[in-house]
């Protein structure tokens, strides 16, 4: 499938937690999430969203910010790309989640939230929540990695990432599905494919080490085919350090920001951080501690994608 050269401005919805919190049910499958202390948890998490939201816009990224409810409590509504998707034709997609607690995250206030703040005009909607019942699940952009120019759907096998929804919405969608297999340390499966690769306009990162030994040279090509100059492999103490959540942002002037944590900046090496100049990619850095370590996602899990715009460039 040939690679389009586009240019993608995208703007982003975040929700500021109400009760933000360690979640025993979503760290049966998360081995990025650790218990800690978490008396002041909540208004940590709170000020690591807005610094994160001010980040943005300060980078010329418009975001609309959607305010949490306190009831019922939802320690993961800062994580709103799990749940629900918006995408440059209109579509709204609504997600199946594993986890019967976060399913409260989903709220029609949010995605107003975007209509209002970002005016986005939604025409079509996909709702794939009735899944549940049946026991599958599929996760949002924690679950996809797209690359949009070739429009490829990457998704990691786990409980979380259904390979047979994967298959259907990248039907409806028009996307070519590549599933592949990953698994941390210990064995567990990858919970979602998004901490271990994300793709940018001219550059990707993949956490290969952690990818199926027969499946790293498919994944490692298929990348490259979608035309991407480089793909930066990420070692396993750079995936633990969330170097794999990262999210390439084009602003209203053309220029590309590729969002990652203060945790992720330090993991990369000087080598590294050249490729991503190269690549004429700004690195955004933005500490998110307490989101990392006791939610196990970072900053791309905070981010759900809002597209403004696609159109040719030379």
């Amino acid at each position: 499938m040939a690679r389009m050269n586009v240019f993608r401005q995208t703007n982003v919805c975040m929700v500021e937690p109400a009760a933000f919190g360690f979640n025993a049910e979503t760290a049966v499958t998360n081995r990025f999430q650790h218990r800690g202390h978490e008396q002041d948890a909540a208004a940590a998490a709170r000020a690591e969203t807005m610094g994160l939201a001010a980040a943005l816009r300060n980078a010329g990224i418009a975001v609309a910010l959607a305010a949490d409810t306190p009831q019922p409590p939802k320690p993961d509504a800062v994580f709103p790309n799990n749940w629900v998707s918006f995408h440059a034709d209109g579509t709204v997609v609504l997600y199946p989640m594993h986890s019967a607690l976060r399913r409260a995250e989903r709220r029609e206030a949010v995605i107003d939230c975007v209509r209002m703040q970002l005016g986005f005009r939604e025409r079509r909607r996909i709702d794939l929540t009735k899944e549940e019942e049946h026991g599958r699940f599929l996760e949002g952009t924690g679950s996809l990695v797209l690359d949009h120019s070739a429009r490829i759907a990457y998704a990691c096998r786990s409980p979380r990432t259904d390979e047979s929804l994967v298959r259907q919405w990248s039907r409806l969608m028009d996307y070519e599905p590549v599933l592949f297999d990953a698994s941390t340390p210990d064995g567990t499966p990858v919970y979602h494919t998004n901490v271990v690769l994300w793709i940018g306009e001219r550059i990707a990162g993949a956490g290969l080490e952690w990818v199926a030994p027969a499946q790293r040279e498919m994944l490692r090509h298929r990348i490259a085919a979608g035309g991407r100059r480089t793909v930066m492999e990420l070692s396993a103490p750079q995936l633990l350090a969330f170097a794999g959540n990262m999210l390439e942002l084009g602003d209203s002037a053309g220029s590309r920001h590729l969002v990652m944590s203060a945790a992720c900046a330090a993991s990369l090496d000087p080598q590294q951080h050249a490729l991503l100049r190269d690549a004429g990619v700004q690195a955004l850095a933005v500490a998110v501690p307490t989101i990392e370590r006791l939610g196990g996602g970072s900053v791309r899990c905070m981010l759900a994608e809002v597209p403004v715009a696609t159109k040719a460039v030379a």
